[in-house]
């Protein structure tokens, strides 16, 4: 069986706010001194192929397929070190994540995955990391005319299908399909495995393939749908905090309700 996970390189989440700019002028964001990682529910993604890949006793193949303006081979160790088995990367100047939209993204994945030709699943967050716009992964699936699931919480696959626990309001549904098929997956299935240091070192002798643009035959100018029109920082109000405090639980609650009171909140 081979799986793929999309997994996306994405600007560190939890960098102080100060170091994410806002470009009015051309509207796009630009990052200062922030470190990529992996898009965090990509990384969840991966965590289900690899849970997959234990059930099935390792008769699963697991190739990561990343695209980017450039690529950090670190970043990318990552993958391999936690189970995957191989990985390809597409880069191009044309891909910079702040001109890419989700259709550009869907169109670059399903023509490098038509150029790794053999697959049985593929695997990608429910979201990026940055945009969160949450359309690629289904773009994907229509580009290549297979079914897709989204919100998935628990993935597994048995005679040729793919069984998935969903998320819905208030509880899951359990949603099998037909492989060839793209699952969406969200974090309910668990963080990434951490590697070891032996397996950080022999990530690094994994097979790794590169491609441009040209090498997988995408015309991306086609394929981009969204223009941003306005692109704005919010404003951060300041609020003030007031505690309450008490000798009991009892003094605390009627002086919660004072203070209430007093701010005309009830009445």
């Amino acid at each position: 069986m081979h799986i793929i996970v999309c997994i996306k390189q994405v600007p560190d989440p939890g960098a102080p706010q100060e170091s994410f700019i806002i470009n009015t002028s051309e509207n796009k964001v630009e990052f200062r001194g922030i470190q990529p990682v992996l898009s965090l529910f990509d990384e969840n993604a991966l965590e289900a192929a690899l849970q997959i890949q234990d059930l099935q006793k390792g008769n699963v193949k697991i190739s990561i397929l990343s695209i980017g303006k450039r690529i950090s081979k670190p970043v990318m160790m990552k993958a391999l070190a936690s189970g995957a088995n191989e990985l390809f990367v597409v880069e191009d100047e044309l891909f910079d994540p702040v001109h890419m939209d989700s259709f550009g993204t869907a169109a670059v994945l399903a023509a490098a995955v038509k150029k790794m030709e053999i697959y049985d699943l593929i695997l990608v967050g429910r979201q990026s990391a940055d945009w969160n716009a949450g359309q690629a992964g289904i773009g994907l699936a229509a580009r290549l005319g297979i079914p897709v699931i989204t919100l998935a919480k628990k993935v597994s696959v048995s005679d040729g299908k793919v069984i998935v626990e969903r998320l819905i309001p208030g509880g899951y549904e359990v949603v099998e399909t037909k492989l060839p098929a793209v699952v969406m997956v969200s974090n309910e299935v668990g963080e990434l495995r951490y590697p070891t240091m032996i397996q950080r070192r022999d990530a690094k002798g994994k097979p790794t393939t590169s491609w441009s643009i040209d090498d997988i035959d995408c015309h991306l100018e086609k394929s981009r749908k969204v223009k941003i029109h306005n692109l704005i920082k919010p404003e951060f109000k300041h609020r003030s905090c007031k505690y309450i405090t008490g000798d009991t639980p009892g003094d605390m609650g009627r002086n919660l309700a004072l203070a209430l009171l007093q701010d005309k909140i009830i009445g």
